[in-house]
């Protein structure tokens, strides 16, 4: 193997490991590598190696001929001072990727051959080329519900597992799709209020106008260590955090990075990738939402059920006490879509105010009441009015503003996008729908969850009565190109349907 000198290239490739050699290189001129192909790299005074996909380069501010660069998620890993040796060949398929091909001709695959791949994946040994093989394998041919099983399992076992040594860790999911969602930030405090113990780890957005994380980053600081987390917990009984610090089922996020631009969410793959991240943060009692409706992920309620039945099997086999709730998906829940928004509504929940989006405060009502009937003293049917009572006296409010301050408050709050565009009804009528995936399509244009204060207000909901001129909602942003793509996209598709 031939030696080069380590250079960092301050590039963010996204869960991807990518090395850059420059077009001049002896090395890259005598040894015959190519542009997309995996390289091994091996660092001379640690002996650490990876693998990474090579970028070939003509620019000798990115890379001089001589040197090898490495994008940010590569140099971390190698832990070495720019200038040091290493040495580089041409990488081997990984073994696993034979069962990859197996799953392509449509066999059915072990715990065995899904353990091997997930290692390997986790290793950084598969390109996003290789990842979307396996992805597109497994949607086209389909998961018997044991392979879901299997791959729930291999997910939590190349990650980190918590173990809270609680007889009752809830928790709670939604399946996504419909924005302004954020139940979790209300159903949190008031099943942390009841006593029982929930440490909520989210996600941040990856295509979504927001995440629970994303919004709870509005009011507090979401990324917190692991003994951080733990002793909120114990203190609170509860916690909003992001997921990403605890490294609970890590293989998870590099499959959606490569799922969602693809629009691709196959249910096995959609089961495994929230149980397994259940699982790991120790849960034993979950909720799980699947909203319904014309523009949600799920459409129909026969697939809701299948889908049901999945995630109950893969549950009782994982050793997780699980419930399925069907709820109405066929609009955004609440009024705010993205981040400072979202985290409005919440508040005045919270709050109680008399302006406050029922929909969203009913929604986590029922699903905290789900919740504390896990309590064994409570009865059942008793969840919801033991929920209603806590946030009506305050109680959530108080919980709630605990974990704020616990988590560590954000001093200034954080206000909405300057630059705004009303978007009114073309005509007369009741609004007959609402296009959940063009409104989010529209907040994400307007800079949502990256610009906190960008997103959507919405005005009128299902049912509700317009008059010609009316307005329909409000689109807020920080820079006027994003208020420009959303005044194109609106153009084309407003997302509501107006009817008689």
């Amino acid at each position: 193997m031939s030696t080069l000198k380590l250079r960092s290239v301050a590039i963010d490739t996204y869960k991807e490991n990518v090395a850059y050699l420059h077009r001049n290189c002896e090395i890259y001129r005598s040894e015959g590598f190519q542009a997309l192909n995996k390289i091994e790299v091996h660092a001379s005074e640690n002996g650490a190696s990876v693998v990474a996909v090579l970028n070939v380069v003509d620019d000798d501010s990115i890379v001089e001929p001589g040197q090898l660069g490495l994008s940010e998620q590569v140099f971390e890993q190698f832990n070495l001072p720019e200038g040091s040796s290493v040495r580089i060949c041409p990488a081997t398929q990984p073994h696993s990727f034979s069962y990859v091909h197996r799953k392509i001709a449509g066999d059915e695959l072990e715990y065995k051959h899904y353990l091997e791949i997930i290692q390997d994946i986790a290793a950084n040994r598969y390109s996003k080329i290789e990842i979307t093989a396996y992805l597109v394998a497994c949607t086209e041919s389909g998961m018997e519900r044991e392979e879901v099983l299997h791959l729930t399992r291999a997910m939590v076992k190349t990650g980190e597992r918590i173990n809270w040594d609680e007889p009752l860790v809830v928790d709670k999911h939604c399946i996504g799709g419909i924005p302004g969602n954020r139940t979790s930030m209300l159903v949190v405090p008031i099943v942390a209020a009841h006593g029982l113990f929930m440490p909520k780890t989210s996600s941040r957005a990856i295509t979504s106008p927001a995440g629970t994380a994303d919004t709870m980053e509005v009011l507090s600081h979401v990324e917190l260590s692991i003994h951080q987390l733990q002793k909120i917990v114990r203190q609170l009984r509860g916690c909003l955090a992001w997921g990403g610090t605890a490294n609970l089922a890590p293989v998870d996020d590099v499959l959606i990075s490569v799922e969602r631009p693809l629009s691709m969410d196959s249910p096995g793959q959609m089961v495994a990738s929230i149980l397994s991240k259940k699982a790991a943060a120790g849960a034993t009692h979950l909720i799980v939402d699947i909203p319904v409706g014309p523009t949600a992920k799920i459409r129909s309620h026969g697939t809701a059920m299948k889908l049901r039945k999945l995630f109950e099997f893969v549950g009782d086999n994982m050793g997780l006490q699980l419930e399925v709730m069907i709820t109405d998906g066929r609009q955004p829940v609440g009024r705010g879509v993205g981040p400072v928004l979202e985290a409005r509504d919440v508040v005045q929940v919270l709050e109680n105010d008399p302006g406050a989006p029922q929909e969203l405060r009913e929604k986590a009502l029922q699903l905290a009441g789900r919740i504390i009937e896990f309590d064994p003293d409570v009865r059942g049917g008793r969840g919801y009015a033991i929920a209603r009572d806590i946030l009506d006296s305050g109680r959530a409010l108080e919980k709630f503003h605990a974990i704020v301050e616990a988590q560590g408050k954000r001093k200034r709050p954080i206000p909405l996008g300057e630059l705004t565009l009303e978007v009114k009804a073309d005509k007369a009528g009741q609004v007959t729908a609402i296009n959940n995936f063009q409104i989010a399509r529209i907040a994400s244009l307007a800079g949502a969850p990256k610009d906190k204060g960008a997103g959507i207000d919405l005005h009128k909901k299902l049912g509700d009565t317009v008059e010609k001129g009316e307005l329909l909602y409000t689109i807020y942003a920080e820079h006027q190109s994003d208020l420009n793509f959303t005044k194109e996209a609106v153009n084309h598709d407003s997302g509501y349907t107006i009817g008689k």
